[in-house]
C-alpha cells in the first residue's frame, strides 16, 4: 500500500518547470538592477545636484525618496504579487522601473528628479518581492534550490558594490544621467525574458481580498520608521520631527499588528513572522545589513577622501569583496546547504564577516590597501556570501505558496530598515568620535599641513569607532542565527510541490521539505 501510494503521489506531483534556469537569469538580472540602484546614484549625486540646482538641504531627498517609497511599499508589493500573480507583478514592476529611470535621466529640475526616484522606489517594491517569491516557487528540489539561491544571494549581497563601480564609470566617463538610463536595457531584457520564459506554478495565487487597513497602517508605519532614521542622520536623534516619526511608527506598526491578528485575510499573516526560523532570518539579516552599510559608507569615504582615489578606482577597490561574495554564496553556501543545517552556515558566515570588519578597525591614514583592506574585504565577502544564501532560501521556506510574496517582502523590508538604521546610527557614532578626537588634538596642530593631517586622522578615528560597532552587530547577528534558527538540513530526497496550494486530500503543500 505505501509503495502504491508513493507511485501515485510521484505520478501526480508537478514536474519542475523545464525553463526554470532560464527564468533564473531574468530574475537575477532584475534583482541586480534593484540592488545596484541603491548605490549607483550615490556616486552621481554631486554632479546631478550641481546640474539641477538642488540645494544642500534637499540633496539627501534624492536618496531618501527612493528609500521611503521602496521601504514603505514592500509589504503591499509582496501581497500584490500573491494576489495578482508574481509573473505579472514582476513584469509590471520592471516596466515601471524602466519608465521611472527614464524620467530620472531626463530630469530638468529638482521636483522631476525627486518624483522619478520615488517612482523607482515604488516599482522596486513591486519588483523585489515578486522576484524572490518567483524563485521560491520555481525551485523546489533542495539541491537545485541551493544553486539558485546561491546565485541570488551573491547578487543581493554584492550588487551594491557593482553599483559603486558602474556609477563611478558612468559618472566619470559619460554623464550622471547614465546612472539612470543604464537601468532601461536591464529592465527591458528582464521583462521580455520573464514574459516569454517564466511559468508561474498553477494555483499559487492567493484568492483572498486585499487588506486595505493593513496596507495603510504598514505603509505609513514603515515610511515613518525609515524617515525617522534618515532624519536622525542629518538633524540629530533629539530633533522634534525625528522623535515624532519614531513615536508615530511605533503607534502605526502596533496598530498594524493588532489589525493583522483580527482580519480574515491579513496583508501580513502573523504566522509568517512568528515562525521561529523565519523570525531568526529576518532579525539576523536586518542586523547584518546595518554592518554592511557601515562598510560601504565609511570605506567609500576613506578611499576617496583620505586616500584620494577616483570614483572608478574606488569602485574597483571593492572587487575583492564581490569576489568573496560570489565564492561564499555559489561555492561554499551552495555545496554545504544540502549537507548542514542553515544555522551552521549563517553563524560562522557572520563571524567570518565580523573578523573582516575587525581588521578594518586598524585603519590609519597611511594604511596599505593590499596589506589590510584587501584581506578584510575578502573575509567580509566570504562571510556574507556564505550567510546570505541560506538566509534568502530559509526566509521563504515552509510558507504556504499563497504567502510567498509577502514572506519575500519581509526579507527586503528587514534589509531596507537595516540599511536606514545602519546609515543613521553608524554615521552618528562616527561624527561624534571625529569631533571628540579633533577637539582633543587641535591645540597641537599649528600649521596648515598639521591641521589637514589632523582632519584626516579625526575622520579615520570616526570610521574605526563606527566599525567597532559594526563588528559587535555582526557577532549579535551570528548569535541570533545560531540560537533562533533550529531547522535541520534540507531533505534532498523530497521535491516539494510548492506551486500548488493544496496537496492530496486538501493538505497544504509546504516549500521545501525540511528534515528535523
Amino acid at each position: 500500500m505505501p509503495e502504491t501510494a508513493k507511485t501515485a503521489r510521484s505520478a501526480t506531483a508537478p514536474q519542475p518547470d523545464p525553463g526554470r534556469w532560464k527564468a533564473l537569469v531574468f530574475i537575477a538580472l532584475a534583482q541586480l538592477m534593484v540592488v545596484l540602484d541603491a548605490t549607483i546614484v550615490n556616486i552621481a549625486l554631486p554632479s546631478a545636484q550641481q546640474d539641477l540646482g538642488i540645494s544642500d538641504g534637499n540633496r539627501q531627498w534624492v536618496i531618501t525618496a527612493y528609500a521611503l517609497a521602496f521601504g514603505g511599499l514592500l509589504l503591499f508589493g509582496g501581497r500584490i504579487a500573491d494576489l495578482w500573480g508574481r509573473k505579472r507583478t514582476f513584469v509590471v514592476g520592471l516596466i515601471g522601473f524602466a519608465v521611472a529611470s527614464a524620467l530620472g535621466g531626463a530630469a530638468t529640475g529638482e521636483a522631476m528628479m525627486l518624483g522619478a526616484r520615488a517612482l523607482q522606489g515604488a516599482f522596486g517594491a513591486l519588483l523585489a518581492p515578486a522576484a524572490l517569491s518567483l524563485l521560491a516557487v520555481t525551485f523546489t528540489e533542495a539541491k537545485e534550490r541551493a544553486k539558485a539561491f546561491g546565485i541570488y544571494g551573491a547578487i543581493a549581497g554584492g550588487g551594491g558594490a557593482v553599483g559603486l563601480i558602474l556609477g563611478g564609470f558612468l559618472t566619470e566617463y559619460l554623464n550622471w544621467r547614465w546612472t539612470f538610463y543604464v537601468n532601461i536595457p536591464f529592465a527591458i531584457v528582464a521583462a521580455v525574458g520573464a514574459y516569454l520564459v517564466i511559468r508561474e506554478p498553477a494555483d499559487a495565487r492567493s484568492r483572498s481580498a486585499l487588506d486595505v487597513p493593513g496596507v495603510i497602517l504598514s505603509t505609513l508605519g514603515l515610511v515613518a520608521l525609515v524617515y525617522g532614521f534618515t532624519r536622525a542622520e542629518s538633524e540629530g536623534w533629539s530633533d522634534t520631527v525625528t522623535v515624532a516619526m519614531f513615536v508615530s511608527s511605533v503607534v502605526l506598526l502596533g496598530a498594524f499588528v493588532l489589525v493583522e491578528g483580527r482580519v480574515k485575510a491579513p496583508l501580513l499573516p502573523l504566522r509568517v513572522l512568528t515562525e521561529r526560523n523565519r523570525g531568526g532570518v529576518y532579525l539576523s539579516l536586518g542586523l547584518a545589513v546595518i554592518a554592511m552599510f557601515g562598510l560601504f559608507l565609511f570605506l567609500t569615504y576613506y578611499l576617496q577622501v583620505v586616500k584620494g582615489y577616483s570614483p572608478v578606482l574606488t569602485g574597483f577597490a571593492f572587487l575583492p569583496m564581490i569576489a568573496g561574495m560570489i565564492i561564499g554564496s555559489t561555492q561554499i553556501g551552495t555545496r554545504l546547504m544540502t549537507r548542514v543545517p542553515p544555522r551552521l552556515l549563517m553563524g560562522p558566515g557572520f563571524l567570518t564577516a565580523a573578523a573582516g570588519m575587525l581588521l578594518l578597525t586598524q585603519l590609519e591614514v597611511g594604511t596599505s590597501y593590499a596589506a589590510l583592506i584587501l584581506p578584510a574585504q575578502l573575509l567580509l565577502g566570504l562571510g556574507m556570501g556564505t550567510a546570505f544564501m541560506p538566509a534568502m532560501s530559509l526566509a521563504t521556506h515552509g510558507v504556504d505558496p499563497k504567502d510567498a510574496g509577502v514572506a519575500s517582502a519581509m526579507v527586503n523590508t528587514s534589509q531596507q530598515v537595516g540599511g536606514a538604521i545602519g546609515t543613521a546610527l553608524l554615521n552618528t557614532i562616527a561624527a561624534s568620535a571625529t569631533t571628540a578626537y579633533f577637539t582633543d588634538h587641535v591645540v597641537g596642530a599649528t600649521t596648515p599641513a598639521a591641521q589637514r593631517l589632523l582632519q584626516l586622522q579625526s575622520m579615520v578615528e570616526g570610521y574605526t569607532a563606527a566599525i567597532w560597532w559594526a563588528v559587535g552587530i555582526l557577532v549579535v547577528s551570528a548569535t541570533i542565527a545560531v540560537t533562533l534558527i533550529t531547522t535541520g538540513k534540507p531533505d534532498t530526497g523530497a521535491a516539494a510541490a510548492s506551486g500548488s496550494g493544496a496537496g492530496a486530500e486538501g493538505d497544504e503543500v509546504k516549500v521545501p521539505v525540511i528534515a528535523h
